[in-house]
């Protein structure tokens, strides 16, 4: 069903469907009380998830490898509204997907003092050949899942205080797929990620979505248990 509504465009529960822009999803919402962070906002869907993000009033970070890509789309979005509020970090979640540098980005946020509302991981890669990353993991789980999963993990205490301080719900979005349901027989291969005998990169792919779905699943769950204040929304 899922491959079917995305590629006909029949709307789903949210009234919306593969059809339907951004800023038609958005439409009537003021954002202006938010800051959100685009992680991989220098390309693709991630550009446009920040255009609008500003569109709508938003402090908007965006987290970016290249900062020259990044100024661009920075720059576009000012041309257009040249009332938005835009930063750019550098951080490196694709070709070499380093930890470290999600560590250096959440550093470097936290000390611009700002609340931070929504959280949004974008960035990714699919159907790559067998490569590994700065970390030694196999690149589409560590681009797809770990990165975002450590970058969450840092900025979860900044997001709860935010809710709290402003009574206002957190948000954390991760980008996810239909392609879920296909990864490798035995589900995520957790003892063989970097098995490339092994390697399917179709099913690599579903395998690194597939704990997209289970770590947003298991947030939504301890996050009601916290305070009922933050929720955590699954993108598919």
């Amino acid at each position: 069903m899922g491959y079917w509504r995305e590629a006909t465009g029949i709307k789903g529960p949210s009234g919306f469907g593969s059809g339907n822009t951004v800023e038609q999803v958005t439409e009537g919402i003021d954002a202006s009380r938010l800051t959100v962070i685009v992680a991989g906002g220098s390309s693709g869907i991630e550009a446009e998830t920040a255009r609008v993000s500003a569109l709508r009033g938003a402090h908007v970070i965006i987290g970016a490898r290249n900062l020259e890509a990044a100024n661009a789309v920075k720059q576009n979005i000012l041309n257009s509204i040249p009332s938005a509020r835009i930063d750019i970090i550098q951080i490196e979640l694709r070709l070499l997907s380093s930890l470290k540098s999600v560590r250096a980005f959440v550093e470097k946020f936290l000390a611009m003092n700002l609340p931070l509302n929504i959280l949004i991981n974008n960035a990714g890669v699919m159907y790559c050949p067998f490569k590994l990353s700065k970390d030694g993991v196999e690149m589409q789980f560590a681009m797809n899942h770990l990165g975002h999963f450590l970058l969450t993990n840092l900025l979860l205490e900044k997001l709860k205080t935010t809710a709290e301080k402003t009574g206002i719900e957190s948000r954390i979005v991760n980008l996810s797929s239909v392609a879920h349901v296909g990864p490798y027989s035995e589900g995520i291969k957790f003892d063989k990620l970097n098995d490339k005998k092994a390697y399917n990169d179709i099913m690599a792919y579903g395998q690194s979505k597939l704990a997209n779905i289970l770590h947003s699943n298991e947030l939504a769950r301890r996050l009601k248990i916290h305070s009922g204040r933050c929720f955590v929304p699954v993108s598919s």
